[in-house]
C-alpha cells in the first residue's frame, strides 16, 4: 500500500484503484504518453469499467487483440492512439503473467538495488529509460520502494522536493508545479539549439 493516497488522475475513484493496484499502477504508467497525465492515470478505471468490473491480468493477456482493442476504441478512447496502446497494455500483462508470476507487485518487490528496479522496469514494453526511471521514483517516494541506490538509479527524479515528474504529484497544487516545470523545460530546449548554432 502508498505512504499516502496516490492522486495522479485527480479522481477520487481511479486514484484509489491506482492506490491499492499494482497492475492499475503500471498500466496508466504505460498509458502515460501523449496525452494529459490525468487522463492517462484515470485510464485503468475506465479500462476496468469497460472489461466487466474486473482488471485481470491473466484475462488482458489471454484477450483477443481485437477484443480488447474494441475497449480502448469505445467513446471516449481510453487513449489518443487506442489501438496501440491496447496492444501494449496486453504486451504488458503476458510479461506480468509469464516473468512475474501474474503479479504486478513482484516487478520491484525484491529488486536488490535500484539499478537492478530501472533495469527491470525497462524490460517491460511501453518503458523505455526515462519512464523507467520515473517509474522508480514514484515507487521509491510514494510507495516507499526503496532499494539500496535508488536515487542514484533514477536521477534525477529521485532528487527530494522537486516538481520534475508524475513521480511528484501528490495533489493539484504540485500537478500545477510539475506542469510549470515542465513548460520551463521545453522553452529551455528550445532556446539550446539556437545557441548552439550560433
Amino acid at each position: 500500500m502508498p505512504e499516502h493516497p496516490i492522486r495522479l488522475s485527480q479522481d477520487p475513484a481511479a486514484d484509489a484503484l491506482l492506490s491499492k493496484d499494482p497492475l492499475a499502477l503500471l498500466i496508466g504508467m504505460v498509458l502515460d504518453q501523449q496525452i494529459p497525465l490525468e487522463r492517462a492515470f484515470a485510464g485503468p478505471a475506465e479500462l476496468r469499467r469497460r472489461l466487466g468490473g474486473t482488471l485481470d491480468v491473466h484475462t488482458i493477456a489471454g484477450m483477443d487483440p481485437e477484443e480488447l482493442a474494441a475497449a480502448f476504441v469505445q467513446r471516449p478512447a481510453v487513449h489518443r492512439y487506442p489501438r496501440s496502446m491496447a496492444e501494449r497494455v496486453r504486451q504488458l500483462c503476458s510479461v506480468v503473467v509469464e516473468e512475474h508470476g501474474g503479479k504486478a507487485q513482484r516487478v520491484w518487490s525484491g529488486a536488490p538495488t535500484g539499478s537492478d528496479l530501472v533495469r527491470r522496469l525497462k524490460a517491460l514494453p511501453g518503458f523505455g529509460d526515462q519512464k523507467a526511471r520515473i517509474f522508480a521514483a514514484l515507487l521509491a517516494k510514494q510507495l516507499g520502494v526503496r532499494p539500496e541506490g535508488w536515487q542514484e538509479a533514477c536521477a534525477p527524479f529521485g532528487e527530494p522536493g522537486t516538481f520534475l515528474s508524475v513521480a511528484d504529484i501528490t495533489g493539484e497544487d504540485s500537478l500545477a508545479r510539475v506542469r510549470a516545470q515542465k513548460q520551463v523545460m521545453k522553452a529551455a530546449a528550445k532556446v539550446a539549439p539556437r545557441t548552439r548554432a550560433r
